[in-house]
């Protein structure tokens, strides 16, 4: 598979701390089950998705995801979080063959 892109958009754009925002996540994964085939050769496309993502907020875990197969292709996570102050926002995933990924925001509240 090629590399994965994915990218954390917070809502909305300007908060200060103390306040609640919505994070979301997506990412570009072929989420595949294994049970389709390829149209052209006929073979079994082999499983590969999305089995577990985790946020953290300066180092502390807010939330972990358990994720079957049977989400769509490049899903999009979403929560959320309450803005203690300056600082950084990690979301990192795991997919079932092995493959991690952590993608990071800073957090800037304004005031």
């Amino acid at each position: 598979m090629a590399e994965s892109k994915s990218l954390i958009k917070i809502k909305p754009n300007s908060y200060k701390s103390g306040d609640i925002v919505k994070v979301s996540f997506m990412v570009m994964h072929p989420m595949e089950t294994g049970l389709r085939k390829d149209k052209k050769t006929g073979e079994t496309i082999p499983e590969e998705y999305i089995n577990s993502v985790k946020f953290e907020y300066n180092g502390k875990v807010i939330t972990t995801m358990n994720v079957w197969e049977t989400l769509s292709v490049n899903p999009v996570f979403t929560i959320n979080m309450k803005v203690d102050g300056a600082g950084e926002l990690k979301v990192t995933y795991t997919d079932n063959t092995g493959k991690v990924e952590e993608t990071t925001e800073k957090i800037k509240p304004k005031g």
